[in-house]
C-alpha cells in the first residue's frame, strides 16, 4: 500500500498547484464546452475518495453531507465558491489522505475496513475491498487531473 499512497500524494500535490497558481475567479470559471470548473473537480476528487473508501466501508467521512451533495457524481457548479471554501478544500486534499493512510497502516486496519460494500464504477471496475477502492481512486483522480489540464487552457 505504500506505493499506492505515494502515488496519491503525488496526485494531490499536482492538484494543489492548481489551487496555488490560479485566482479564485479562474478556479470558479466554467469554460464554454465544459460542465464544471477547476474547483469543482478538486472538491469532487476529495468527496469521491471519501465515498469510495469510508462510505462504502460504512464509516464516517471527513467531508460533510453538504459537500457530498455539492460535489458528488452528476453535480455541477451551481454558484462560485469563496476563498474560505477553497482553503477548506485544500486542507481536505491532504488531511483525508493522511487519515486514510494512517487507518490502513494501523494494526486494526482489517477491523476498520472489514464491512466494505461491493461497488461497480461507471467504467465497469468492481471494488470488493477498501484497498481496491484506494487503488481505483488514483485512476479516478488522474482522469480529473486530465480534465483540469484541459480546463486551464480556456481560463
Amino acid at each position: 500500500m505504500d506505493t499506492t499512497f505515494e502515488i496519491t500524494r503525488v496526485s494531490r500535490n499536482t492538484i494543489a498547484k492548481f489551487l496555488d497558481n490560479y485566482t479564485l475567479e479562474q478556479l470558479n470559471k466554467v469554460p464554454q464546452g465544459f460542465n464544471n470548473n477547476l474547483i469543482w473537480n478538486i472538491a469532487h476528487i476529495v468527496v469521491v475518495q471519501q465515498m469510495l473508501v469510508y462510505n462504502l466501508s460504512g464509516l464516517p467521512m471527513m467531508v460533510d453531507v453538504q459537500m457530498v451533495e455539492k460535489y458528488k457524481r452528476g453535480t455541477k457548479p451551481e454558484s462560485d465558491v469563496t476563498q474560505e471554501e477553497v482553503d477548506h478544500i485544500k486542507s481536505l486534499l491532504f488531511t483525508t489522505i493522511e487519515k486514510t493512510e494512517a487507518d490502513f497502516n494501523s494494526e486494526s486496519s482489517e477491523a476498520i475496513f472489514h464491512n466494505f460494500t461491493e461497488f461497480t464504477t461507471m467504467t465497469g471496475f468492481t471494488m470488493r475491498t477498501a484497498a481496491e477502492a484506494i487503488a481505483f481512486n488514483y485512476f479516478h483522480e488522474s482522469m480529473h487531473i486530465g480534465i483540469m489540464m484541459s480546463i486551464r487552457k480556456f481560463i
